[in-house]
């Protein structure tokens, strides 16, 4: 259920700004508003808006397939808000490397939620790692996606020059496996009994 909230105010978010460049200008991630304005807001907002609908919709098909499933657990360790406090915390977290790294650079815009989500997917490539995963109609293991993505997102984010936040992509990763390790330590001992068990 709150997974369905969170994708309802990020389309409701996203839809608005499509139509008023002024809202997308107010919530994406510009370094020079947070570093002298203190807008610091939009380490959070930027999570909100996506640049266009095949952005948002990649991103929000991703959350509702696996953030499901993560809400439950999540909920489970923590309490019925703890995935709510998952994801946003994973928008903030996922941008700040980019932040720090852009911090005095005037030209720098990011937006969109893949941090969050990457945080999510890799999570439950944590809980299931042999599971299947649909990609171009053909289905991966999870484990198998997690390694191709994280090798990607590295090679993008030292290559550059796509327009697309690869190194949000890997901070969310890492973030969405430390979190599920913090709050369950025991998920470490069970996934590795599970990698070692491949099964489909």
């Amino acid at each position: 259920m709150l997974t369905l909230a969170l994708i309802a105010v990020t389309v409701l978010v996203s839809w608005l700004a499509f139509q008023r460049p002024r809202l997308i200008e107010r919530l994406i991630l510009w370094p020079p508003a947070v570093d002298r304005q203190r807008q610091y807001d939009r380490l959070l907002t930027h999570g909100l808006v996506h640049a266009d609908w095949g952005h948002l919709l990649f991103n929000m098909i991703t959350l509702f397939f696996f953030g499901r499933v993560i809400e439950s657990v999540v909920g489970g360790l923590i309490g019925p808000l703890g995935f709510v406090l998952f994801y946003l915390s994973a928008i903030v977290v996922a941008i700040l490397p980019s932040y720090l790294r852009h911090r005095h650079d005037p030209h720098y815009r990011s937006l969109g939620a893949s941090g969050a989500v990457s945080a999510v997917l890799f999570a439950y490539v944590l809980l299931q790692p042999w599971s299947l995963i649909i990609v171009l109609v053909v289905p991966v293991p999870a484990i198998l996606y997690a390694v191709v993505y994280v090798a990607y997102s590295f090679w993008m984010d030292k290559r550059g020059g796509d327009n697309i936040n690869h190194n949000a992509h890997l901070s969310g990763a890492i973030y969405g496996v430390l979190f599920m390790l913090l709050m369950e330590p025991r998920l470490g001992g069970e996934f590795l009994r599970r990698l070692a068990s491949p099964g489909f």
